[in-house]
């Protein structure tokens, strides 16, 4: 099983007992704001499950780690990326609100890009963010993702479509 750490967290690859905490996630409105309408638990578990599959270095699904605290081993969240054609990959990340504004955000997304850089040989990353999630685009901008541009009225969410702003970031830019 994958196993990646930063000074505060352990991170892993999800397994069954993580779902009390992914379904939790997935139907706090703080947290999914941005991110997606409300969803029916069955079409939460759908997803849960795909990301349940056994992932390798070559897989084209998502690789989802959950975030766990070093000391207490408190859930916080759950980043990953799926892998796209010619080397590019598309990150993501959800934090449980609590854990907002502390770091945590930045110290895993920076370890997961080391990992996708280094071991899984990404050219690039990119990262698609609703318009207004500012704290999302401050972590991004922090690993060092760089604005690619607006992609308008490109995602329906809250009854109207939203901008999405797209991220990318080089393997040569990484630090």
């Amino acid at each position: 099983m994958l196993h990646l750490s930063t000074p505060r967290l352990n991170l892993t690859q999800v397994t069954e007992q993580d779902w009390p905490s992914f379904l939790q996630l997935q139907q706090d409105p703080v947290v999914m704001r941005y991110v997606s309408d409300d969803r029916k638990e069955a079409e939460i578990r759908q997803i849960f499950n795909s990301r349940l599959v056994r992932w390798e270095l070559h897989s084209r699904h998502w690789l989802c780690l959950a975030m766990r605290d070093k000391h207490n081993g408190m859930l916080i969240g759950f980043t990953g990326f799926v892998r796209g054609e010619d080397d590019i990959a598309e990150v993501g990340f959800i934090l449980d609100s609590t854990f907002h504004g502390q770091g945590y955000g930045y110290e895993s997304l920076h370890t997961l890009c080391r990992f996708a850089f280094e071991k899984c040989a990404m050219r690039k990353l990119t990262a698609t963010v609703t318009v207004g999630n500012i704290g999302s685009k401050r972590v991004l901008e922090k690993v060092g993702f760089q604005p690619e541009g607006i992609l308008r009225e490109n995602y329906f969410l809250g009854g109207v479509w939203q901008d999405d702003w797209i991220f990318g970031l080089l393997r040569s830019e990484f630090r």
